[in-house]
């Protein structure tokens, strides 16, 4: 389960981006379709990878990102499934210009303030 390795550079960059006695309160996620990610599994390993952290109080939240691709023939961006074949689902146009669903970072930290 390579996601608790990622959420362990989660925990880090939130850990360097606030003061030491800062209470994190939430953690948001931008989590592409085709990132290679498994949402379900970073719920999952969240409890163990926020342990001993400054996030240790914090809940986590993640936005899924549909897969896109850019059709020449159709002229705009189609949604793919994480699992299709990089051609158009609407006219079958072969193409590789995969415009989202490779994200994965941080979108934001939410934080306790006196």
């Amino acid at each position: 389960m390579h996601e608790l390795s990622l959420l362990g550079g989660v925990t880090d960059i939130v850990s360097k981006a606030v003061e030491p006695s800062t209470v994190v309160r939430d953690v948001g996620l931008v989590v592409g379709a085709r990132s290679g990610v498994l949402v379900d599994a970073l719920f999952a390993a969240w409890p163990v990878a926020k342990q001993g952290t400054c996030c240790a109080g914090a809940s986590l939240h993640v936005t899924e990102v549909a897969a896109t691709v850019w059709c020449p023939a159709c002229e705009g961006e189609q949604e793919i499934d994480e699992y299709f074949a990089l051609t158009c689902p609407e006219c079958g146009t072969p193409t590789a210009d995969l415009r989202r669903g490779k994200e994965f970072h941080v979108d934001y930290v939410d934080v306790e303030t006196d």
